[in-house]
């Protein structure tokens, strides 16, 4: 069959500007009535990824004063610098939480919520435990040290490890996602995974001086239960080892399907372990690239054979 010939001129765009422009405009315009699956045309005011964004980098200047933002941070002006940072961070983050919560409010239909009280309550605790997200994220940062031979200083680590960038965005996420808020804790954790390659749900309980070297690859799903002192490498997954449904033939959701980590373990890279029943005793190690879908008792090391190599010079036969 003979191709149709693509005309080398360009249209003009005159012309274009006037009549392929309002045509333009006409198709989209339709495409919005007939797929409304991906519009949010005449709906409720929703959280915008430009201002999950903007509350992300406002949290890490004030979990991290002068590592992150444009300006120098000096003893003498910590205390403004701190307000500044933290009012901006209520007014911003007041404002998405009610977005949110008013968006759940018409899917449940509930009618006699005070949304905007509700949000103002959760701002302010998530707020109020930014001391205690720093002193865990103090120990994760010398968890990485601890565990990276590679590591020259907790400067380094704080500034360039994907993994702090990570843990960080997980640990206030999962305040958000206690209390219930939706659509912003998923923001978050999304956008973190996007530009790190971690993929942690918000859900996810995580203990005490956490480290996940490397990290590309690494997913943690929403009822993973993860103790104090345990290290991860890239490539693992924590996850689901199947999906209970209803008489309906639905997900059943809210059920624990997930491992449980106890403290000290350690998983090497690209292992999965699955299941909600599944857990990985204290002090257990996990090889590289094994499968576990059964409980592993403290301890114990679980390792693959050790695969047979097979050398012959290039070119060879056989």
């Amino acid at each position: 069959m003979k191709q149709k010939k693509v005309s080398s001129n360009p249209p003009d765009r005159p012309i274009w500007k006037k009549e392929g422009l309002k045509k333009l405009v006409s198709k989209l315009e339709k495409s919005y009535e007939t797929q409304k699956g991906i519009n949010h045309v005449d709906g409720l005011n929703i959280p915008t990824p430009e201002s999950i964004k903007g509350i992300i980098d406002d949290f890490f200047r004030v979990i991290f004063p002068g590592f992150f933002g444009p300006e120098p941070v000096v003893t003498a002006s910590i205390e403004y610098y701190t307000g500044s940072v933290l009012e901006r961070l209520y007014g911003a983050l007041s404002e998405q939480i009610v977005r949110s919560l008013e968006y759940q409010c018409v899917l449940d239909n509930c009618g006699g919520c005070d949304c905007n009280w509700k949000a103002e309550q959760i701002t302010i605790k998530l707020l109020e435990s930014l001391p205690g997200i720093r002193s865990l994220l103090n120990l994760d940062v010398q968890a990485a040290y601890d565990g990276d031979p590679a590591a020259k200083s907790l400067d380094e680590i704080i500034l360039s490890y994907p993994f702090i960038k990570a843990i960080t965005v997980h640990r206030i996420a999962h305040i958000l996602y206690v209390e219930q808020v939706p659509l912003i804790y998923r923001m978050m954790s999304e956008w973190v995974h996007s530009v790190t390659g971690i993929d942690i749900h918000a859900g996810a309980t995580i203990g005490k001086s956490f480290f996940i070297d490397h990290g590309t690859g690494v997913v943690i799903g929403e009822t993973t239960e993860i103790g104090d002192n345990v290290k991860i490498y890239q490539g693992v997954t924590l996850g689901a080892l199947s999906f209970t449904k209803d008489e309906r033939g639905r997900m059943v959701r809210g059920t624990k399907r997930h491992p449980t980590l106890m403290d000290n373990v350690t998983v090497y890279a690209n292992a999965t372990i699955l299941g909600g029943d599944t857990v990985i005793g204290k002090n257990a190690v996990i090889g590289g690239n094994t499968w576990v879908t059964s409980s592993v008792e403290d301890g114990m090391v679980v390792n693959l054979v050790k695969p047979e190599l097979v050398f012959r010079k290039h070119g060879a036969k056989g």
